[in-house]
């Protein structure tokens, strides 16, 4: 994009007025005497009350006491579905679910397969399996 192009592309930004993405709301009244500052800020307030009773107007809400009652019926159904629903899962669990181990003991060979020994003493060995470590130490001291 050229200098001028661009140039001529942010005056043109500039000086387009914003529709209605800015609010210009003055809260301040003009400076002048009491009075005229008191009947204006009276205005203002007056103009800003019945703005929000357009809006009121235009979307129909529901009023203090329904939306207590709407608030009431979830909590309810919070309670009366989630509650037991809780309990019954946590009853399953203690009750019917065994916790399983993995055995410690004749894992299946193609849980033991090594592409490369470990670069520890004890290459076969996991890290933290200690009944190997223990045996592959008694094997080492019966060799030497």
């Amino acid at each position: 994009m050229s200098f001028a192009a661009r140039n001529l592309s942010r005056a043109l930004v500039r000086r387009t007025p914003a529709v209605a993405a800015r609010r210009n709301v003055v809260t301040v009244p003009r400076l002048g005497t009491k009075e005229q500052m008191e009947k204006e800020a009276i205005e203002q307030i007056r103009a800003r009350l019945s703005y929000q009773k357009e809006i009121m107007e235009a979307n129909p809400h529901k009023s203090h006491a329904e939306e207590w009652a709407e608030l009431w019926t979830w909590i309810k159904i919070s309670i009366f579905f989630c509650g037991p629903l809780c309990i019954f899962a946590v009853t399953k669990d203690l009750l019917i679910e065994e916790h399983h181990h993995r055995p410690t003991e004749g894992n299946p060979e193609y849980m033991g397969i090594r592409n490369k020994e470990y670069p520890w003493e004890c290459d076969s060995c996991d890290l933290f399996d200690m009944d190997c470590w223990k045996k592959c130490r008694a094997d080492k001291l019966a060799g030497n």
